[in-house]
C-alpha cells in the first residue's frame, strides 16, 4: 500500500509576509501550479473521522489522497488516477481505488455516498533549507486568496525547532492556520 506520515508545520500569511519571504529566501521566480478537488459525503463522514479526501492535479500527474491521523502528523494514502478516472470522480462515477478504497471501507463510507464539492489551485514554490522543506502557497479558491507558509521535516524534533526559528528570523506572526481543505470547506459554509 502507498502510505506515507507527513509531518509539517503551516501559518497563514499577510500578502506582504509572502513578498517578503520571496526576496529573502531563495524561492525560484514562479511557482508551479496544482489543484486540489476536494470530496466529502453529505454528512460530512469524513470529517467525523478527522479526515479529508482529494485528487491533487500536478504536471499532468493525478493523485487520489486520504489524509487521516496519524500521532505523529497525518498518514496519506495514495492511489495513481489516470485523466479518464479523474473525468469520471469529478463527474460522480467514483472508481474503486485499492489503497483509498480499502481505508475508506474500514471507515464505513462508501463511494456512492461520495460528492464533489470543488476545486481549490495554488501556486506552490518549494526550497530545501536547513535539513527541511519550505513551501509558499498562494491559493484561490470560492473567490477568496490566501498565503501560507508550509514546512515539512523528517521529525517533529526537527520541524517544531526549524518553524520556530524561522518565525522568530524572519518575524512572522505564528497565526491559527487550518489546513487547505478546511478553509476550503469553511469557505463554502459562509458563502
Amino acid at each position: 500500500m502507498t502510505q506515507e506520515i507527513e509531518i509539517e508545520y503551516k501559518n497563514l500569511l499577510t500578502k506582504e509576509e509572502f513578498q517578503r519571504l520571496l526576496t529573502s529566501l531563495p524561492f525560484p521566480d514562479s511557482g508551479k501550479i496544482q489543484t486540489n478537488h476536494y470530496f466529502e459525503t453529505t454528512e460530512f463522514s469524513l470529517k467525523q473521522h478527522g479526515s479529508a479526501l482529494r485528487i491533487r492535479e500536478k504536471g499532468g500527474e493525478y493523485q487520489l489522497t486520504l489524509k487521516e491521523p496519524h500521532p505523529d502528523g497525518l498518514l496519506e494514502t495514495h492511489d495513481r488516477l489516470t485523466r479518464n478516472e479523474v473525468d469520471a470522480w469529478l463527474n460522480g462515477d467514483f472508481i474503486f481505488k485499492p489503497n483509498v478504497g480499502q481505508q475508506l471501507e474500514e471507515k464505513g463510507i462508501l463511494h456512492e455516498d461520495l460528492e464533489y464539492y470543488g476545486s481549490l489551485t495554488t501556486s506552490r514554490r518549494e526550497i530545501e533549507h536547513r535539513g527541511v522543506l519550505l513551501v509558499l502557497d498562494y491559493s484561490t479558491y470560492n473567490g477568496r486568496e490566501d498565503y501560507e507558509l508550509e514546512l515539512e521535516a523528517d521529525s517533529k524534533e526537527l520541524g517544531t525547532a526549524r518553524f520556530d526559528e524561522l518565525l522568530t528570523e524572519h518575524n512572522l506572526k505564528r497565526r491559527k492556520t487550518p489546513n487547505k481543505i478546511q478553509r476550503f470547506f469553511d469557505s463554502i459554509a459562509k458563502a
